[in-house]
């Protein structure tokens, strides 16, 4: 859990909630600095979703888990339609968010944290680019063998992802480069948040091409079984639970 000094996300988005202004520096650990497009993506009604988003919500089915939940956009249609979701944050703020806005059931967890405690998904949500919470190739691999623990026999994984290899930024294309001389996946980015006074610690996310989710994912208990909007720098998985054999 996030400390309050850490919380840079969490105190954006609550901000926002009480029309209040800002948005978050990302500051990555070879210097570069970014703008996010602030917090009221966090807060986009169905309507304004991208259409890969919107294709996305039709392949949910069951009881459904959503992974760095945010400001709740995904969980609160969910719960509107009907469905049961859980969601999860590492941020405290971004959960009081959550329950301000009427989610029902939201906790402040890690992806590292989920266990069997939660009870069985049939569906467990990644989207936001929340693939990238993998953090890294092994992380990845091992959180995947995870989750097939907590979900039922028909299990489906749906997560937005980016691809880093489309960009023409020198920055970004150097950057790949220092990661391969650092034995890292040239996607797995290093970062941290900063929002007014308040900076979350160094963590990674993962950006990976389509073979490399591949190679993730072979030999999980879990597979490729469609991509939503393949052409597009960000691109949905839809990655279903292999049976066992036998």
């Amino acid at each position: 859990m996030l400390k309050d000094r850490e919380d840079a996300l969490g105190h954006a988005l609550y901000d926002y909630l009480m029309h209040k202004g800002g948005v978050e520096i990302i500051e990555r650990d070879d210097g570069y600095f970014d703008v996010s497009g602030g917090p009221a993506a966090y807060f986009t009604e169905y309507e304004g979703w991208a259409d890969h988003e919107k294709h996305a919500m039709q392949y949910v089915n069951g009881r459904v888990l959503d992974i760095g939940c945010g400001a709740g956009r995904h969980t609160l249609y969910l719960q509107n339609k009907g469905v049961e979701v859980v969601g999860i944050d590492i941020s405290p703020l971004a959960v009081k968010v959550c329950k301000l806005r009427g989610v029902k059931d939201v906790r402040v967890m890690s992806i590292t944290q989920i266990n069997e405690g939660l009870g069985k998904f049939d569906t467990i949500l990644m989207m936001g680019n929340n693939f990238g919470l993998f953090g890294s190739y092994k992380r990845a691999r091992w959180l995947l063998k995870k989750f097939r623990k907590i979900t039922n026999e028909a299990a489906i994984i749906i997560a937005e992802i980016r691809d880093p290899y489309k960009t023409d930024v020198p920055e970004h294309l150097e950057y790949h480069e220092l990661n391969r001389k650092r034995g890292r996946m040239a996607g797995q980015v290093r970062i941290r948040i900063r929002y007014k006074r308040y900076v979350t610690p160094w963590f990674d996310y993962l950006f990976v091409s389509k073979d490399e989710l591949l190679q993730i994912l072979e030999g999980t208990g879990w597979r490729l079984k469609h991509i939503i909007d393949p052409d597009n720098p960000v691109y949905i998985a839809v990655i279903q639970k292999e049976k066992v054999a036998g």
